[in-house]
């Protein structure tokens, strides 16, 4: 942006020195690009958030909205969508309950037991957290100067400094200045980010309060995920400090270094916030792909059988911000599976995060999904096959995926036939 801009820094330390709302500069890798330009200006008023293009963006003939229909191409404040106190598009950008914690933990020197994430406001949490986040958006305090916040590490010591948060012990400034790299890719358990030779990678992280091994459950389900025909990132478990790591290829980079993709999670497809994630449901995601997404039948099929999978796996933490989408101006696109997670049960019976039919059901059963296949655009034939297939791969290629997950004889037993292929599944 120009000094002529409305969005410029005079006008913006202004208000910030009559005491006003605290604002935020958001920066854009648009498509193809490998540096960020602004786009324009959050403001905080009253607990609502606000966007406001710049006038230099806007005049950019490579110029996309950051989401449609939240923030559209045009002149003056856009105003969050009804019920949404900030566009949910910007909120997808910004740190989870992990990220929030290492960034009070950074303001404290340490968490409490009466730390408490609302401490802080949403446009706080966009500056503090780091660059390196999820997408292709970031956050500055300047419209005219973007400077990264990045802070690499090795491995060893940011999962000492993650243990160390944990427990809610004292963080020197360099432990806490390496977690915060990692503090915009989501979720509420602890991971970091890597650089391997040119790769980027999210480690996700080993946690003293984990009731089961959960580092491997995801990484056996990401491996039989992959054999099933989802598309899955790579992925493949370490042991660093004798603890398991799950290290996982980020899909939102490319292989041209400095380029970005822009994401968008299917919470904010759906026009909801955390507050109403819980009417989420996968029909509305189907609706949307139809009218909306490249390719749709194919997508259709492919979200089909992303919860069939979840469902044999029981992987019931598919709520929609574990579901996300390219955003390349125009269309959308399935971005592949991530977060393919066995949960813990406490007995046989299980449900999914969203509803799988227009009834509402929620039942974590095979039926319930043969029974909705209309929706997905598959007749009761196909829909069959892609259980029976699922079902079937998952059977067949369970050893050799656990191998691969380093899953001992006990782990195995934990979960297969527990999680993994229950039989609740298969009732009715």
């Amino acid at each position: 942006m120009t000094t002529s801009d409305p969005l410029s820094p005079t006008s913006a330390a202004g208000r910030r020195g009559r005491g006003a709302p605290r604002d935020a500069y958001v920066w854009v890798w648009l498509p193809g690009a490998t540096s960020p330009v602004v786009a324009g200006l959050l403001e905080a008023v009253r607990g609502i958030v606000t966007f406001t293009y710049g006038r230099s963006y806007l005049a950019r003939t490579e110029a996309i909205a950051l989401y449609e229909p939240e923030l559209p191409l045009q002149r003056g404040r856009i105003q969050p969508l009804p019920g949404l106190a900030i566009a949910s598009c910007i909120r997808d950008a910004g740190p989870d309950a992990w990220g929030q914690r290492v960034i009070l933990a950074r303001r404290s020197g340490h968490l409490s037991g009466s730390s408490d994430t609302i401490e802080l406001d949403p446009v706080t949490y966009l500056l503090e957290s780091g660059s390196d986040r999820i997408g292709a958006l970031d956050f500055q305090s300047s419209p005219s100067h973007y400077r990264p916040r990045h802070k690499s590490a090795p491995l060893e010591q940011m999962q000492q400094a993650a243990q160390a948060l944990e427990e809610g012990k004292e963080l020197p400034e360099p432990l806490t200045a390496a977690l915060l790299r990692g503090t915009s890719i989501g979720g509420a358990r602890p991971k970091v980010l890597l650089d391997d030779n040119g790769r980027s990678l999210i480690a996700k992280l080993s946690s003293t309060a984990d009731p089961y091994p959960v580092v491997k459950a995801e990484a056996v389900g990401m491996e039989l995920g992959r054999r099933v025909g989802l598309n899955v990132p790579g992925s493949r478990v370490i042991e660093s400090l004798e603890r398991d790591v799950l290290l996982v290829d980020r899909f939102d980079r490319t292989d041209v270094p400095g380029e970005r993709r822009m994401m968008v999670s299917a919470l904010t497809i759906l026009g909801l916030d955390e507050m109403m994630a819980r009417y989420a449901t996968y029909p509305d995601l189907a609706d949307t792909i139809r009218a909306r997404f490249s390719s749709p039948r194919a997508t259709l099929r492919e979200l089909f059988t992303r919860i069939v999978f979840n469902i044999c796996i029981g992987n019931t933490d598919d709520h929609a911000r574990n579901h996300a989408a390219f955003w390349d101006g125009s269309q959308l696109t399935l971005t592949p599976a991530y977060d393919l997670c066995p949960q813990v049960r406490s007995g046989e019976q299980a449900a999914q995060a969203m509803a799988i039919g227009r009834d509402g059901s929620r039942a974590s059963q095979l039926r319930v999904c043969h029974a909705a296949a209309a929706e997905y655009l598959l007749d009761a034939a196909e829909a069959g096959a892609i259980i029976d297939s699922v079902v079937t791969t998952i059977r067949q290629e369970w050893v050799d995926a656990a191998d691969l997950a380093r899953l001992t004889a006990v782990q195995r037993a934990q979960l297969w036939g527990k999680q993994i292929l229950s039989p609740f599944i298969f009732y009715g």
